[in-house]
């Protein structure tokens, strides 16, 4: 397999690592069945790529085998988050038949994770999300991989996500704390529901810490960075 190293890759500090072990054992607790798990949200800022990310870390290190798959081919902000110390194929490589799953698929510096990038960006980005290559290669992966972690486009801006959630076990919604209205959020929703969905619950990003109204994490004194995990009802 080829490998890669991300050179801006920090760990967590605890009580982000906490936070997200939260996270991790309540979508353990949906049930063995849920493996393949779409990260999205309503709108683009709202955190997703980043709780995707330390999600799919988080649960590398209970010793699980995991991939994580940036299907954003629009907008993708994972490359130059972490800058991966080379050039890379990637998934619209593979949608588009240029290249195999062998060459875009990357073990990492991260025990036990390994991440398909977006590639270049293609002008038909949902029709190469719904295409058959992209349900083979769900299905290759869920062979090979205890879980799944997807990063998509946000779902109030694009119709991708839900495309791409018709191949998952589930989806986590990203709702940014003070930003997105209950009217939205509903829309959003039925457009999951409408996809057949199934919403395994949310995480509020963001929350304004000084208020201490939630469960938070991040660096002591900020102001912003804050995640809660809530089952869907």
């Amino acid at each position: 397999m080829l490998q890669i190293n991300l050179e801006n890759f920090n760990k967590l500090d605890f009580i982000s690592n906490e936070a997200y072990k939260q996270i991790r054992t309540n979508i353990q607790f949906c049930g063995d069945s849920i493996k393949v798990i779409c990260i999205t949200s309503s709108l683009p800022n709202e955190g997703k790529s980043n709780v995707s990310f330390n999600l799919a870390v988080s649960i590398a290190e209970c010793e699980y085998k995991v991939v994580f798959i940036d299907t954003d081919l629009r907008r993708s902000i994972i490359i130059g988050r972490y800058k991966p110390d080379q050039v890379v194929a990637g998934l619209s490589h593979y949608l588009s038949g240029i290249n195999n799953l062998d060459d875009i698929l990357y073990e990492t510096n991260i025990p036990n994770l390994d991440m398909v990038f977006t590639g270049a960006v293609p002008p038909n980005p949902a029709e190469l999300l719904g295409s058959n290559n992209f349900a083979d290669l769900i299905k290759k992966l869920r062979e090979e991989y205890d879980y799944i972690i997807i990063d998509t486009p946000p779902l109030g801006s694009v119709i991708d996500a839900v495309v791409v959630a018709e191949h998952s076990d589930g989806v986590v919604l990203v709702i940014e704390a003070n930003a997105i209205s209950y009217k939205f959020l509903r829309r959003v929703k039925k457009q999951l529901d409408q996809g057949n969905c199934k919403i395994l619950g949310a995480v509020l990003n963001k929350v304004n810490i000084r208020k201490g109204q939630y469960h938070y994490y991040g660096k002591k004194g900020k102001r912003y960075d804050s995640n809660y995990y809530s089952y869907n009802t």
